[in-house]
């Protein structure tokens, strides 16, 4: 495939502390060449929530200016993260009769659509639905049904659903900013298809995306999303306990946070301190490092253990033997899996642990999880334009994306805590 040939893809991340545009050129399979990125701090949103939408979207507008001059192209649309606590999952089954003896795309398409006949609210709409697995004539762990023979055909769906107010705000910050929503990718599903290897989404796996507003969770058995969830709970808590905790303005604390955070207060000499200047002192006041630590270990341990919690709720909590991945900006340093493992009966590691398409430098550091998202969301768009469907188009086109058990967009005619 020719430079000239290959199809530029845009993924934006809109994050509660910062907006990524990232602009790339598809050169082979999950394989991209970065052409232009843009990094703005996020205005107007709340725990992954639209709560200003002009504010959002002059943000939104800044980072997408960002991408164009860096490379040289013009953006019009995009895909787009979704994350906040108005997202919420359901799994469901669906069967279909098998016409003519041999499952066709159409056959699937009719037990995906049965799964869809859940009852959902008026207010919601439904994000994705993916296939966790089908059955022919009673025969379970078939991932790709098409081509076999058989009479009935079964499907365990994963259906996510999201406040269709929510959507239709974030929808209109990207209009506002000049550009069309593609498509919506919830963000645990974006950062998995970065992070996650092919054994963990086999063995069964959990990620862990700690962003600056919420915390978003996705759990990988067989293959295949069994759950998703995300709770409105992430880095900029942190910040705000240490604002209350220490009486400093929220960027100040920010920079404590960074230059002198521990999630360990036990790794903490009792000697180590730092001064800052409180609100309405003159002159910089001493703290203790160890206080500092303490606050944080405190919000840390009970972010895990909401995590834990939800892990349990699902009833999946035994079949994780690859463990926890934790990504997102707000997944702190490497102490932080100390307390994700203090709180966990299984292993964590980072996701940043894994070599990028691309190299990073040191100033970007801190982006490695955003662009890790982002690497995601344009991974799962090459999916489908490498089968030639576009995203938004028609029931004929998620037919056949649906078959292949790629999650399914609606169509639309109808932080982090430590550097």
């Amino acid at each position: 495939m020719s430079s000239q040939d290959a199809p530029i893809i845009v993924g934006i991340d809109v994050g509660t502390t910062k907006i990524c545009t990232l602009v790339a050129r598809v050169e082979a399979e999950n394989k991209f060449r970065i052409l232009g990125v843009g990094i703005e701090p996020s205005r107007g949103m709340r725990k992954g929530v639209v709560v200003d939408i002009e504010a959002t979207g002059n943000a939104i507008k800044r980072s997408i200016d960002k991408a164009e001059r860096t490379s040289g192209l013009e953006i019009t649309s995009a895909q787009v993260s979704l994350a906040g606590s108005h997202v919420s999952s359901v799994n469901s089954h669906g069967a279909s009769g098998v016409t003519g003896g041999v499952i066709d795309q159409h056959d699937v398409f009719r037990a995906l659509d049965a799964a869809k006949a859940v009852s959902i609210p008026h207010n919601r709409d439904i994000v994705h639905v993916i296939q966790r697995g089908f059955s022919v004539d009673g025969q379970d762990g078939i991932h790709k049904p098409i081509g076999m023979h058989g009479y009935r055909l079964e499907v365990e769906a994963h259906i996510i659903t999201a406040a269709s107010t929510s959507l239709d705000n974030l929808e209109q910050c990207m209009s506002a900013a000049g550009a069309e929503v593609e498509a919506f990718v919830l963000n645990p599903l974006a950062s998995a298809e970065a992070v996650l290897t092919k054994t963990e989404r086999e063995m069964g796996v959990v990620v862990c995306d700690i962003g600056g507003g919420t915390t978003d969770l996705a759990i990988y058995i067989n293959g295949d999303v069994w759950h998703t969830m995300v709770m409105a709970i992430g880095g900029n808590h942190v910040t705000s306990d240490i604002a209350h905790g220490l009486n400093l303005p929220l960027d100040q604390a920010e920079k404590v946070k960074i230059q002198h955070g521990h999630t360990m207060k036990s790794e903490i000499h009792q000697d180590e301190v730092f001064h800052i200047r409180p609100f309405g002192d003159d002159e910089k006041s001493e703290f203790r490092r160890r206080d500092l630590a303490l606050i944080i270990e405190a919000r840390v341990e009970e972010m895990f253990s909401y995590v834990i919690q939800e892990i349990k709720r699902s009833g999946y909590d035994g079949l994780l033997p690859a463990g926890m991945v934790l990504t997102g900006g707000g997944r702190g340093g490497e102490e932080i899996f100390y307390a994700a493992d203090g709180r966990a009966a299984c292993c964590a590691r980072d996701a940043a642990a894994f070599e990028l398409p691309w190299r990073v430098s040191r100033r970007r550091a801190g982006a490695v999880p955003v662009v890790l998202l982002i690497f995601g969301l344009l991974s799962i768009f090459f999916r489908y334009h490498k089968m030639g469907i576009a995203m938004r188009a028609t029931a004929d086109d998620q037919l056949a994306v649906q078959a292949c058990g790629i999650p399914v967009t609606r169509i639309f005619s109808w932080s982090w805590m430590f550097a």
